[in-house]
């Protein structure tokens, strides 16, 4: 039996019994464990009730995180005349053509991002095969294909992650590097887990996010409570929301009214006119996490 480290296993107590944690107090236990001889990434994992082998239940998306990823993200481009003279005035790493393909068949893969202009899918296309199980094939869904080289180029060098469910409906990313401050990694977090339950497929049955864990490089994982990870739910929602329903009937009951992507919380017998009875503001739609509603 392997034997474990006196670091690792240090790192392992302080997390034993520890589960379902608040976004804050979860980064500040990983941010705390995070003691490597260098500056560990702190990684998201959400495991999605989702099938992707399904094309209505795939989750795919992007998201700029407030405050960056730190990490430097190299970035190649696909184009031709003024578009890769503009990718390389945006900061772009590699910029090409067929020379570029050549040099990806050959087995040379150093970025970390692949854009190309509408033009250029036919020669990126033959490299399929390769791009796309390591999740670099542009897509016209997360903003890589696209004729606005320069903002994609600035997007990607300023922080914007690509998420996408695997088999196994997990969906996982970087959100910051451990010398950020916690407020900062939150906001990262928060926005990631927005991002994620705004791509809800239409396919999706059941409780779509089915459990949230937070990480770093080196660190062992803690579980964030999925119920209040949704920043509108933990800041302050609730709370600024119940005051202004009002139950006038004993026993009155607190229903949701929602129509499309818009949500309300409602009292009174007769949620469709509300009958002079309290009504909340809206509530964002990220920010409800319901159990058994199916």
């Amino acid at each position: 039996m392997a034997k474990i480290a006196k670091r690792t296993k240090a790192a392992r107590s302080t997390v034993e019994g520890k589960s379902n944690l608040s976004i804050e107090e979860a980064v500040s236990l990983v941010k705390s464990n995070a003691t490597a001889k260098f500056d560990e990434t702190i990684e998201i994992a959400m495991n999605l009730g989702v099938d992707p082998r399904h094309a209505d239940q795939m989750v795919r998306g992007v998201v700029a995180l407030p405050n960056g990823t730190g990490k430097a993200v190299r970035v190649a481009v696909f184009a031709r005349g003024p578009k890769a003279d503009e990718a390389q005035e945006a900061g772009a790493d590699i910029v090409g053509a067929e020379d570029l393909m050549e040099t990806i068949q050959g087995g040379t893969i150093e970025f970390d991002r692949c854009i190309a202009t509408p033009d250029m899918m036919p020669i990126v296309g033959r490299l399929g095969k390769i791009l796309g199980p390591r999740n670099l094939m542009p897509n016209p869904r997360v903003g890589t294909v696209t004729m606005d080289v320069k903002q994609a180029v600035q997007d990607a060098k300023g922080g914007q992650v690509q998420f996408k469910a695997e088999k196994a409906g997990v969906v996982h990313a970087g959100v910051g590097k451990a010398s950020f401050e916690e407020a900062k990694i939150v906001e990262n977090v928060k926005a990631f887990v927005d991002a994620v339950n705004k791509a809800k497929p239409s396919g999706a049955k059941g409780t779509y996010m089915k459990s949230i864990s937070l990480a770093s490089t080196m660190g062992p994982g803690v579980t964030i409570d999925v119920a209040g990870a949704p920043a509108s739910v933990r800041d302050g929602g609730w709370s600024a929301i119940w005051p202004t329903v009002n139950p006038a009937i004993d026993g009155d009951r607190i229903r949701i009214k929602a129509f499309g992507r818009r949500f309300w919380l409602v009292s009174g017998r007769d949620p469709r006119r509300g009958r002079g009875l309290g009504r909340s503001p809206e509530i964002e739609p990220v920010g409800f996490a319901l159990p058994n509603l199916e």
